[in-house]
């Protein structure tokens, strides 16, 4: 059955970096259009980054120049690079995807990782 599942969370000090990544696993999965969303403590969820099925991207404002979304099509993997962390990237990160299989075409949301910036 098809599954998303994100990793690479962690405690970071300000100005550090993180990758996350974001993949599909099932039988004959594809992965469409995905987006890396951010739920902060008493703050609504917004989506920082997201990447089409062609590679076009987007970023939040705040996160421009400082992170990089990027996929992997043949590892049905997306990727988060995050440099120059500040405490306001503090949250969980949520991956979200369009996902095809052989008799679906749905999206689906990961479980979330943990990205704590602290000194």
């Amino acid at each position: 059955q098809v599954q998303l599942v994100e990793s690479g969370g962690g405690l970071v000090q300000p100005g550090g970096s993180l990758r996350l990544s974001c993949a599909a696993s099932g039988n004959r999965v594809s992965m469409y259009g995905v987006g890396w969303y951010r739920q902060a403590p008493g703050k609504q969820r917004e989506m920082v980054a997201g990447i089409t099925g062609g590679g076009i991207t987007n970023y939040a404002d705040s996160v421009k120049g400082r992170f990089a979304i990027s996929r992997d099509n043949a590892k049905n993997t997306v990727y988060l690079q995050m440099n120059s962390l500040q405490p306001e990237d503090t949250g969980v990160y949520v991956c979200n995807a369009v996902l095809r299989s052989t008799s679906d075409l749905r999206n689906y949301w990961g479980q979330g990782t943990q990205v704590t910036v602290s000194s």
